[in-house]
């Protein structure tokens, strides 16, 4: 069920399912609650889901200024603070990941397991035609806009006529994309999941590295998916996050890392 918390002074959007320990999932960048909506069935069984729309997003008002990864870490930990969630399990797919990346550096109180699902640090970690389609020019901007306006001009409290605004500040955020050095995840003290499809548009080889980088991390590359693999093979997907999400581990017979 979807309702508001006053978080900031802003009056963010949320849903909550099922029952349990927390975790929070985050959209990708111009995503909505709706974006989980093949994980939170699996998930909720076990845990109580929190699904929050950042601001400029879904049914969350848009805010004066620019947007960055930093500053929605912030009012995602905000949000943390406000309904007492931590420490939570935290899983981010897309925008949602840079999002999570840096809620586990800036506030590691709030983060008892952390998921990066499609995800680079940084843009060397992007493929390169990831990149190209953020500076493509027109028509990278007619395909994000094709997908993501619909459903903004559907949900947004500031009207259809706000995308042009908000389109504009998603845009430049993928462009200056997160600029986390890859030697700074160090610090991450929460077991840590690094997930993508092995077409996604992060190079595989950037996700080996975070997970050998993060102290405590597992690597996952799903076959056959794109940057949209919890669409894509959800069952794959909810597997995984319910085995790395669990209090359980598996033990290892031959390590031989």
């Amino acid at each position: 069920m979807g309702t508001y918390v006053t978080v900031s002074g802003a009056r963010v959007y949320y849903e909550v399912h099922g029952s349990g320990e927390p975790v929070v999932l985050l959209h990708g960048g111009g995503g909505t609650a709706e974006s989980w909506s093949l994980q939170v069935p699996a998930l909720a069984g076990r845990y109580q889901v929190f699904v929050p729309e950042r601001r400029g997003h879904g049914r969350t008002a848009d805010s004066d200024g620019p947007l960055s990864y930093a500053g929605m870490a912030e009012e995602t930990a905000a949000f943390a603070d406000t309904l007492g969630l931590g420490p939570a399990r935290i899983v981010g797919w897309s925008d949602g990941g840079a999002v999570a990346l840096h809620l586990a550096l800036s506030r590691p109180d709030l983060v008892a397991k952390l998921v990066i699902i499609g995800q680079y640090a940084n843009n060397a970690g992007a493929t390169e035609r990831c990149l190209a389609l953020l500076d493509g020019g027109e028509d990278g901007r007619a395909l994000f806009r094709q997908a993501l306006e619909p459903p903004y001009a559907a949900l947004s409290p500031d009207g259809p006529g706000h995308f042009p605004v908000v389109f504009g500040k998603w845009l430049r955020l993928w462009r200056e994309g997160p600029s986390l050095e890859v030697s700074e995840l160090s610090r991450i003290s929460a077991p840590a999941l690094v997930m993508q499809g092995d077409h996604d548009g992060v190079r595989v080889e950037h996700s080996a590295e975070l997970a050998r980088v993060i102290p405590d991390a597992q690597l996952a590359v799903l076959p056959g998916t794109s940057h949209a693999a919890p669409v894509e093979k959800p069952d794959l997907v909810n597997q995984i996050l319910l085995d790395f999400l669990s209090d359980q581990r598996t033990p290892l017979i031959f390590d031989l890392r």
